[in-house]
This record gives C-alpha cells, structure tokens and sequence, in this order.
C-alpha cells in the first residue's frame, strides 16, 4: 500500500485559489483555437500583437503553471497540453526561425522561443542564428525600455547565449528599481514592474534572484496596490500584482491570499474566463477572446504560483478540481 503524504497545514482560502486556477485552466483549453496563428502568420501585413503575442504568452504563462505544479496535479497535465500545443502552432520552433531570419534583430522571436527552451524544446537552427545575432554590436545597443531589456537578459539566460549587458545597472533604470513614492504607482507603471519581478526571479522560477530591498518594498505597497487595481476593476493588472507577491523570496502572506483571491473569484464567471477590466456580470464588455485570454491567463499563473509558494502540490485536501 502507498503510504499516505504527510499532513501539512494549508493556508486558508488556498482551496478556492486551486478552483480558480482549474477553472482559468479550462477555459484557456476550450478557447485554444483562439491562439492558433493564421496561415498568413510570416506576412508583412499580419499584426503580431494578435497573433505572436498571445500565442507567446500562452506558452511563457502556462510553462511555468507546469513547472510551478505537481505532476499529479491535474493543473500539470493541463498547462503541459497547452505548452505542446504552442510548440506545435510554431512548427517546433521552424516558424520562430522564419521570425528571426526575416527580423533578425527582433526580440519578439527570440523572447517567445526562449519560453519553449526553459522547457527543454529546442530547434537547432533558430540557436545557430541566435548565437550569431546575440554576438553583434548591434543586438547589444538595441535601444528598449529598461523593463523589457530585463526580459531580453532573462532570454538570453534561457537560451544559453551570453547576456549582452549586466542586470543590476538596467534594474536601477526602472521605475520600480528606483522605489519610487508608492502614491505614484498607476497603470503604466504598475505593468512595467509586474514584468521587471517577472523578467528578475524567471517568472516566478527564481524568487531568490529578487533583490532585498526591492522585496521590501513591493511587501510593504503591494496590499494596497491590488486593493486599488481591485476597487477601479483592473483585474489583469490585479491579477499580476498577486503574482508578483508569489514571485518573492517570502511566500505570499495568509492576509494577502484571504482577502484578495475571493474578489478575484467572484469575477470569474462560469466559463472560469476572468475580464481584464470593468464590471463584473453586467454584459458591457463582451467575453470575446481578445478582451479576456490574457487576464485569464494570468489568473492561472498567479494561482500555480500562489499555491506552489504554500507548499502545494496538488489538490487541497486531495479533492478535485
């Protein structure tokens, strides 16, 4: 007989974070098609905010669902299918290289195919370009936002090419890198330090990696930040929030998980679909695909995170989801 796990204590309303995590989970499957790229992916004309882009975050979201979960999770098994799919959707990795040989120096190739390889899906052909690209001068005086130079690096760090520049000083270019007076916090920025915490701890793969003080201070504002982006129905950006406090060296306080993941529940609808913004229930925004795939997506991602730093490995309480 197998021996029973060993009792742990689970934190309250971590039962509810594992439904909404499933229900998320399920809607992302059902609305797959959503993310599969048209024919025309490679023309000039084609707009890769609706095409590359969802498509690069399914596969960056639902790899670390997967890595963040339990193979008995029934969440694993999920997020790993939805990864595989992605894989396919770029021809495993064939496209990417398409991508990057029209667009050499490009992130946008280089950042989703660095999803693929945290996973261990590797195309010979695009690392050949990529080792060669990464070498200019060209690809390291690139100019971008400090944030996304973060996300570059981490790339790079995935991929196995040598980092261009070093992450600390691009840290201190940015908004949060600063700690800047909390009042100050508002959309734009509140998207460009979710993804500065992504970027530095490996989305949430490495929350050793989190500076002391920049851990410090995100402790401290993050409460009132997601109560905020929770009051004025910014729910994507609420939803990120909760997986920043996931992505620090501390788990995530039992507070934090009390009070603000039954308010993200109750705006799931029964599809398990989260709106990225607005009202909830009240039909003035429509749950098309393109108004609510990424907050849904995140929903899922905060969640693994949220559970995987609580110490769960699978169900609580071994129910289903």
């Amino acid at each position: 007989m197998t021996a029973a796990p060993e009792a742990r204590t689970q934190p309250p309303g971590t039962g509810l974070v594992h439904g909404v995590a499933g229900a998320a989970l399920d809607w992302v499957r059902e609305n797959r098609t959503g993310f599969a790229l048209p024919d025309d992916v490679l023309e000039p004309h084609t707009d890769v905010n609706r095409t590359m882009k969802p498509l690069g975050e399914l596969a960056q979201l639902c790899t670390t669902v997967r890595r963040r979960t339990h193979p008995d999770d029934p969440h694993h098994a999920a997020a790993a299918a939805l990864v595989r799919f992605a894989w396919e959707q770029v021809r495993e990795g064939e496209l990417l290289l398409d991508l990057a040989r029209n667009e050499p120096f490009a992130t946008y190739p280089f950042e989703i195919y660095a999803a693929f390889a945290g996973e261990g899906l590797r195309h010979e052909g695009f690392e050949r370009l990529a080792s060669i690209v990464a070498t200019t001068r060209s690809w390291a005086l690139t100019e971008q936002q400090a944030n996304r130079e973060l996300g570059l690096l981490n790339s790079e760090r995935r991929i196995g090419v040598p980092a261009h520049t070093a992450a600390d000083p691009v840290l201190h270019r940015t908004w949060l890198g600063g700690l800047p007076e909390p009042w100050t916090f508002e959309r734009a920025s509140g998207y460009a330090l979710t993804h500065v915490v992504f970027h530095l701890t490996d989305w949430g793969n490495a929350p050793q990696r989190m500076p002391y003080d920049v851990a410090g201070y995100l402790g401290t504002w993050l409460p009132a930040w997601i109560d905020g982006c929770f009051e004025n129905g910014q729910w994507d950006l609420g939803g990120e929030l909760l997986a920043v406090a996931a992505c620090l060296p501390d788990p995530p306080p039992v507070e934090l998980v009390e009070t603000c993941w039954p308010v993200l529940a109750a705006v799931q609808d029964a599809t398990g679909a989260v709106p990225e913004t607005g009202p909830p229930d009240t039909g003035e925004t429509p749950r098309e695909f393109l108004n609510c795939y990424h907050s849904t997506l995140v929903t899922a991602f905060a969640a693994a995170l949220t559970l995987a730093r609580n110490g769960l490995v699978g169900p609580p309480d071994g129910g289903a989801v």
